[in-house]
């Protein structure tokens, strides 16, 4: 996978132009949560490389994955205080804290990832350096659109959760677990196989490759054959870290945290999904079905007040969610990538 995601963005490599000579060399630790073995590794890696030859070798980064300096769900303070200098933050970790970007995290929205992580970060840049104060913005990418995995009981209705015990992606998945009468199991990515193994879960929601990359298919039975969400990832950066860069040093940030680079880090991570729902669909032991047309819209109506819930926390900021659901719908219908 790191071979494909190096072809992906190569091209980048070529385009970059070199600081000044007289720039300070500085050393920033990215600290991300995933193994080195995820797609968005080596694209985190052709990221990093791609910096430090845009600044003539004066801004380099050493990448500690698989929460080396710290848990998934704490990256954003992390950037926050210093423990890293860039962390990658999974929003939707922390329930409440971005109402904005929760937009994202709305079922049957995205279509795609590749240019649903352009939209996306297009959209939110005009809301970023509030919601995001506490840190320096760079970009938000997608995960391909993700499903339901269960253990033991097949789901095929949104009653069907009822009673169940599920780990959820984020806060609003994790809402609507709780609409449909089914009990919420938080853990990471990293953690859920073994709530699953041990019973501790009876479903997840997850992307189909990560399935297979964290072994979960292992654990698992039942999938639904459908895109119901997709999960926000963010990469911020220490505000004292980039204030403390030269001018030519910015630039070459500014330069890496674009929309056409959260696509470029999305696309990799896309297909290795898309790859993964090949892949189970050929295991022994695995289930997976389509939902009928009469199934999908029945799933909608049932997600219906999770966007009433998201607009009331976003008037709470200050902000009219009418205007600004619009305004990433229009993104994600000028990217192709609406539902």
């Amino acid at each position: 996978m790191k071979h494909v995601g190096t072809i992906v963005l190569a091209a980048a490599l070529a385009c970059a132009a070199p600081a000044l000579a007289q720039d300070k060399t500085v050393e920033w630790r990215f600290s991300h949560w995933v193994p080195p073995s995820h797609p968005m590794h080596p694209s985190a890696e052709a990221w990093a490389k791609s910096i430090e030859q845009a600044s003539g070798g004066t801004i380099k980064m050493k990448i500690f994955p698989s929460q080396q300096l710290g848990k998934a769900f704490d990256h954003y303070n992390m950037a926050r205080d210093g423990i890293a200098d860039v962390a990658y933050v999974n929003p939707g970790y922390e329930p409440g804290r971005f109402p904005v970007m929760g937009a994202t995290e709305l079922p049957f929205l995205f279509a795609n990832a590749k240019e649903g992580s352009a939209a996306a970060d297009v959209w939110y840049r005009k809301y970023a350096a509030k919601e995001m104060a506490d840190v320096h913005y760079c970009l938000t990418f997608l995960h391909d659109p993700a499903t339901v995995h269960t253990t033991k009981k097949k789901v095929v209705v949104p009653g069907d959760i009822r009673g169940m015990k599920i780990r959820p992606a984020n806060a609003t998945i994790a809402r609507f677990v709780t609409l449909l009468g089914g009990n919420n199991i938080q853990a990471s990515a990293p953690e859920s196989r073994d709530v699953l193994e041990k019973g501790v879960a009876d479903g997840t929601t997850f992307p189909w490759g990560s399935i297979v990359l964290f072994g979960i298919d292992k654990v698992t039975k039942y999938h639904i054959d459908s895109a119901f969400y997709v999960t926000e990832q963010v990469w911020v950066i220490n505000k004292g870290k980039y204030e403390a860069l030269s001018a030519s040093q910015k630039k070459v940030i500014d330069d890496h945290c674009t929309s056409e680079w959260a696509q470029k880090l999305a696309t990799p991570w896309a297909t290795f999904e898309a790859e993964g729902r090949t892949k189970i669909k050929a295991e022994a032991g695995h289930e997976v079905y389509p939902l009928t047309p009469e199934q999908l819209a029945e799933w909608r109506k049932a997600a219906e007040p999770l966007q009433g819930e998201w607009a009331a926390n976003v008037k709470k900021a200050g902000l009219d969610p009418d205007a600004v659901l619009k305004e990433l719908r229009d993104s994600l219908a000028k990217h192709n990538s609406l539902y």
